[in-house]
């Protein structure tokens, strides 16, 4: 059986070949370096689903909607099928990503002492300070302004809403993502400026 033909062989296959990595041709994987790895790899999925659907889903649904009454499909497969398990594994990755990151600067500073440091930015946690603050930021985004709201306007929170509550709500989404697609590009500066020497 071909592990790529799932999405948990697949995964199991990449995290096999990482392990290998670290451990035949590196020095393994520290806590530090573990718990950064994971911080990458969640965020990557976080921005990721940020990037699709700023990028790709809404204006595809939004193509739908306007050539739904000239005999076009509507957008009901992606809100019924697509946009549920994207927003699950986006707010999960953004859950994911906070947490991790919060590790990983607790490993830096010696415990709550570099949690302290980054979010007060002192210390020289400036940069990554910066960078923790601004996905404190996104994540409240996500789980306060983006999925209360997608829930309106996808009915996954088992009520009817009013066409006006629902427009509201997909305003409220709408700019709450975006703001995370305009705050994910400095956030990334500042993670990697942090590991590449940008300090102040």
């Amino acid at each position: 059986m071909n592990p790529l033909l799932t999405i948990k062989g697949t995964l199991a296959v990449g995290f096999i070949l990482a392990l290998v990595i670290a451990f035949g041709l590196g020095n393994g994987l520290d806590g530090l370096r573990s718990v950064i790895w994971l911080h990458v790899l969640a965020g990557v999925v976080w921005i990721g689903l940020l990037y699709y659907f700023n990028f790709v889903q809404v204006p595809g649904v939004g193509k739908a909607l306007a050539e739904a009454n000239d005999g076009g499909p509507g957008p009901a497969a992606i809100n019924k099928y697509v946009a549920p398990t994207a927003l699950l594994w986006f707010r999960m990755a953004a859950a994911v990503t906070w947490l991790t990151g919060l590790s990983g600067l607790a490993q830096l500073g010696g415990g709550m002492q570099g949690i302290m440091d980054a979010f007060m930015m002192t210390n020289g946690m400036g940069v990554i300070g910066l960078g923790a603050w601004l996905g404190t930021i996104m994540l409240f985004n996500v789980w306060v302004l983006i999925w209360p709201n997608q829930k309106k306007i996808l009915g996954l929170d088992g009520q009817q809403h009013s066409a006006e509550v629902i427009a509201t709500a997909k305003k409220v989404a709408l700019l709450a993502s975006r703001t995370n697609t305009a705050l994910s590009i400095p956030m990334l500066l500042c993670m990697i400026g942090y590991a590449h020497g940008m300090a102040f």
